[in-house]
């Protein structure tokens, strides 16, 4: 059955699906219960499945994932809820130290299966702690796999499967776009979660991208077009492991190729991705692999954000580099 769900709604669709098919999946952060979540992405799950499977939670992040491994261990699956980027640094050591860990540390006998939900990106007129993209600190740590959403059906599939994994996963979710709409059937059968896919054909410039930034490439693409350039757009959707045989089919077709994100450009995601399409492309590039992406500062305030984050002209800017060479 089809219908037009935002990704806010199919997060909690998905959710409640999730909990509906497994007694064992448990939700736990800051507010989400009576609240909902600051983004209502909860909206109405504690009614519904009560107290002990929404779980409000302390303002202790590491508090949460410390007790999501517990239950982890006695074989629930918790969804944990970090309600703002910039607040997942508490935790940071039971992610990395323990929640990524534990499954090579024991030989295999205990999983992880813990989904780590954490709104991501600036965009929404908040500050600093409100509006960070902290991705590649956990896509550079073995032992977590890291989505990242882009449009309603990937938040609608992508949360359950990710909850039926046995794997640790960080599901990142792109809060600019929670309220971005599209169709979605809820009894189709998903494509794999870890999986890049072409979201528009192109010939002349292969522009990756993930999360809130597949929206400004397809944004690129159809100015480029305009111009008479057609930009082939690729959304990652997982960002560890990285799918890239796609992506090297494109760019070997294309020549040419732009990474774009929201974090800082230095050590950011798109510098291993340059990395690897040239190693793997070297010959058929026709000019180097260009990043787009934040600057090297602090997330800056609100008022100058629409400066800091990559938009369509700094897109189209690359584009135009790399079809000069």
């Amino acid at each position: 059955m089809a219908e037009t769900l935002t990704i806010g709604k199919a997060l909690n669709l998905g959710l409640r699906r999730a909990m509906e098919d497994d007694a064992k999946v448990v939700l736990m952060g800051e507010d989400i219960g009576r609240l909902g979540g600051v983004f209502r992405i909860t909206d109405g799950l504690q009614k519904d499945f009560g107290e002990d499977r929404v779980v409000d939670t302390p303002l202790a992040e590491a508090g949460i994932l410390g007790t999501a491994v517990g239950l982890a261990m006695r074989g629930y699956r918790p969804v944990c809820e970090i309600q703002f980027d910039g607040f997942v640094f508490p935790a940071y050591n039971q992610i990395v130290t323990q929640v990524a860990k534990i499954h090579a540390r024991s030989r295999g006998r205990l999983a992880m299966p813990i989904v780590i939900r954490i709104p991501f990106g600036g965009g929404i007129g908040a500050v600093e702690h409100h509006s960070e993209s902290p991705e590649a600190y956990f896509a550079h740590t073995p032992g977590l796999k890291v989505v990242a959403v882009s449009n309603p059906i990937d938040a609608y599939w992508g949360i359950q499967q990710a909850i039926a994994s046995p794997d640790p996963i960080v599901f990142l979710e792109p809060k600019r776009r929670y309220w971005e709409k599209a169709e979605v059937d809820t009894g189709a059968t998903p494509g794999p979660l870890f999986a890049s896919r072409v979201v528009r054909g192109g010939d002349d410039v292969t522009v990756l991208a993930y999360g809130p930034m597949v929206k400004t490439a397809l944004q690129a693409a159809e100015a480029a077009a305009e111009e008479g350039r057609s930009l082939e757009v690729v959304d990652l959707r997982t960002i560890s492991p990285l799918d890239l045989d796609l992506v090297f089919d494109s760019v070997r077709r294309t020549g040419r190729c732009v990474v774009v994100h929201e974090a800082p450009v230095t050590l950011g995601l798109g510098a291993e991705i340059a990395a690897r399409v040239t190693e793997t492309c070297f010959h058929s590039l026709e000019a180097p692999v260009l990043r787009v992406g934040g600057y090297d500062t602090p997330y800056p305030p609100s008022k100058l954000e629409e400066e800091y984050l990559p938009d369509l002209d700094r897109v189209l800017d690359a584009v135009d580099r790399a079809m000069g060479f």
